[in-house]
């Protein structure tokens, strides 16, 4: 007990801090993050109690804390909504360095290598991040403005393959529905974990939105996170002598991998929020 507590002890004093301080949210973030992560990302040693007070200063988040403006509602009707859906997901860098990641919406990693990046993705409506995983990582996920729809899954353990009957997909995984909603700001930051909590995921711009996610660690591919993405198809497709153990068939899915699509429109853009002080 005394040993959780010295383990512990320096994020309370952080929390703390960021109840007291004139310091902006994403400088907050910044040093929480790095006193929760610095050392080897999220481990077993990280408590949940760590987690939750990470996820109660996302909570707090808005746009101006990262020097966005909330979209105005655009027409969903005729050649307004066709031109917004050709636009693409815009990526702002904010910050760089060693231990953990910061990303509102996690798909630029596979062309950002490095360490620590603290990033924005903004979406046009309609815009679409394919199902992808995060191996060995836990996100912290803050949608800042407008909804997204988010479809997740977790791999059945132990694995369950099949040989696939879908031109193309030599064999498919057996997944489990873990969320299949949509997010409307202001709304709680949600987790997922290695092998829980929807580690692959996709997500849909339902409106104009942004998304603030916390990776630890980050994707490094020369160490196996590497970004890999994926279709899921029906359980009724590989279904025939696979075991359920609880749930419906509807509840589960075979996932099998693709190539980043060709589609996957992505622009840089220019963070003007607050400069993080290292």
């Amino acid at each position: 007990m005394v040993f959780l507590q010295k383990q512990f002890y320096p994020l309370c004093i952080i929390f703390q801090m960021t109840m007291n301080t004139t310091a902006p949210e994403v400088q907050l973030l910044y040093d929480l993050s790095e006193t929760t992560f610095s050392n080897s990302g999220l481990s077993s040693s990280t408590s949940s109690q760590s987690i939750q007070i990470l996820c109660s200063l996302l909570d707090t988040f808005t746009p101006a804390d990262v020097g966005l403006k909330e979209e105005n509602p655009i027409d969903d009707e005729g050649h307004g909504r066709v031109a917004r859906c050709t636009q693409p997901i815009t990526y702002l860098h904010i910050h760089e360095c060693d231990g953990f990641t910061c990303l509102p919406f996690q798909a630029f990693y596979a062309s950002f290598y490095h360490v620590h990046k603290m990033c924005i993705f903004c979406f046009p409506t309609s815009s679409v991040i394919p199902l992808h995983d995060h191996p060995e990582m836990t996100v912290f996920s803050k949608v800042l403005y407008r909804s997204l729809h988010v479809k997740s899954y977790d791999c059945i353990e132990p694995t369950c393959i099949r040989e696939s009957k879908e031109p193309g997909c030599p064999q498919v995984r057996l997944a489990r529905l873990v969320m299949d909603k949509v997010f409307t700001a202001p709304c709680r930051t949600s987790v997922l974990y290695p092998k829980s909590g929807g580690n692959l995921h996709c997500f849909t711009a339902v409106s104009p939105c942004a998304v603030l996610d916390v990776l630890a660690p980050p994707y490094r591919e020369d160490l196996g996170r590497k970004c890999t993405y994926y279709i899921d198809y029906p359980f009724s497709t590989s279904g025939n002598g696979a075991q359920i153990s609880n749930g419906k068939e509807e509840d589960y899915a075979w996932l099998a991998e693709m190539e980043t699509p060709d589609d996957l429109y992505m622009q840089p853009g220019v963070y003007v929020g607050p400069p993080i002080q290292v």
